[in-house]
């Protein structure tokens, strides 16, 4: 970079009795560039030659640092690269998240992007990135930082044909828990944040799932190209407020009880996964039923999931319930992302489950409040609600929500691939 004062300081200098010198300077990132200095010749004038150091001296070596502290893209991109998470504990580079860097007219442009929409704090970002920056250019101008995300996940039920980048399944040791409603308030949670969601009642002998979200009618039956060019015959999913649901409720009356034995349930858990279109989804959630039954071991024969979420209520008869909970998904090798303990309050007391989550080894992943504005949303079918800005509980179950997607995304980063099953 040449400085316009430069032409008339060549000029000036003869009559000085200032002798401008040029030659290259090899810059820190290996390029070379031009460098002016002054030096007094003998029988000089030295107050003019002393007027032109002090006038233009400074001007000189601002231009200088100026060209010294612009960086380079490659120079950038390394900055951001060593730059540690605060959520994840790896650095940028070691997780993928930078995924554009560019230096224009010195100024730093950086998109990062994040594995989940649920991830908390965003705007840290700037500041991690202009300290980082500065520390090596000084000079650099504040970035200029624009975050996104794209939900990452194991894909794990490709190899059944579904395009669900993270499977997640709710479940309890026993009845009465409010599993069902922790299940449809995920995926509303979920849907809050931007991601697509659906949700799958797998709770074949109770199923509430169509009441609490206030969906009605029937999936369909249609036509569909698979990945080899077959024309197939597909189930659609019913959608309400934009969440694809489906469940063995829409298909049978409110009063009719479900009575089936072990195999039916294990060939209605394959239609409603197999052979459903659920398009593609970031999440797809699903509201198991209570105990430890077979159900979960179909699952996890179908597919392998992104983790379990368990569900108590804080008193010392739903925990024991729940270690049993715990200790079933571990031995089918489906990861637990940790239990939300529901009811929290008065009634029931609060902080056994955190208490139990310590002992067993498996993150607490928060408190759901009892309050009657939940169950009010629930028994009138309008469970995405608890989302809505007047909503007394928004705060405290977007929270729970949030936690459980870092839950998934923490889980990935630490175990990649699918573990391996044991056919028990």
């Amino acid at each position: 970079m040449t400085n316009p004062s430069l032409g008339f300081l060549a000029g000036a200098a003869g009559y000085a009795g200032l002798e401008p010198h040029h030659k290259p300077i090899l810059m820190e990132d290996g390029s070379r560039s031009d460098a002016h200095s002054l030096s007094v010749l003998p029988g000089s004038c030295p107050p003019v030659a002393r007027l032109l150091q002090n006038r233009f001296g400074p001007l000189i070596h601002h231009s200088h640092a100026e060209l010294r502290s612009q960086m380079t893209d490659a120079e950038l991109l390394s900055c951001l690269r060593a730059i540690t998470d605060p959520e994840f504990g790896k650095t940028l580079g070691e997780l993928g998240m930078v995924k554009r860097a560019s230096v224009a007219d010195g100024t730093p442009t950086i998109e990062i992007v994040l594995p989940t929409p649920a991830y908390p704090g965003q705007d840290r970002f700037q500041g991690l990135i202009d300290d980082a920056v500065k520390a090596k250019f000084p000079d650099a101008p504040s970035a200029s930082v624009t975050i996104s995300w794209s939900v990452k996940g194991k894909e794990s039920g490709g190899k059944i044909g579904l395009r669900v980048k993270n499977v997640i399944a709710v479940g309890s040791g026993k009845g009465g828990v409010g599993k069902s409603t922790t299940a449809a308030m995920l995926a509303y949670g979920l849907q809050s944040f931007g991601a697509k969601v659906g949700l799958m009642d797998a709770d074949v002998y109770g199923p509430s799932i169509p009441h609490m979200t206030g969906a009605t009618g029937q999936p369909q039956i249609v036509a569909v190209t698979d990945n080899e060019g077959r024309t197939v015959e597909r189930l659609k999913p019913v959608e309400k407020d934009g969440l694809k649901l489906l469940s063995i409720g829409f298909m049978v009356g409110e009063e009719q009880a479900i009575v089936w034995r072990g195999p039916m349930l294990h060939k209605l858990l394959t239609q409603f996964l197999q052979q459903t279109d659920w398009g593609e989804l970031d999440y797809l959630i699903i509201d198991l039923p209570p105990g430890t039954g077979d159900v979960s071991l179909t699952l996890s024969q179908l597919l392998g999931l992104a983790g379990a979420v368990i569900v108590c209520t804080p008193q010392k008869v739903a925990l024991l319930d729940a270690v049993k909970a715990i200790s079933m998904f571990g031995q089918v090798k489906i990861p637990v992302l940790g239990i939300v303990e529901n009811m929290s309050g008065e009634i029931f007391g609060r902080g056994g489950a955190a208490v139990q989550a310590e002992k067993s080894g498996v993150p607490f992943l928060g408190e759901v409040p009892i309050e009657a504005h939940i169950r009010v949303l629930g028994d009138e079918g309008r469970i995405g609600d608890l989302f809505a800005d007047d909503c007394p509980a928004k705060d405290v179950l977007t929270q729970v929500c949030r936690n459980i997607a870092m839950q998934v995304a923490k889980s990935l980063i630490e175990s990649p691939e699918l573990p391996t099953l044991e056919v028990l």
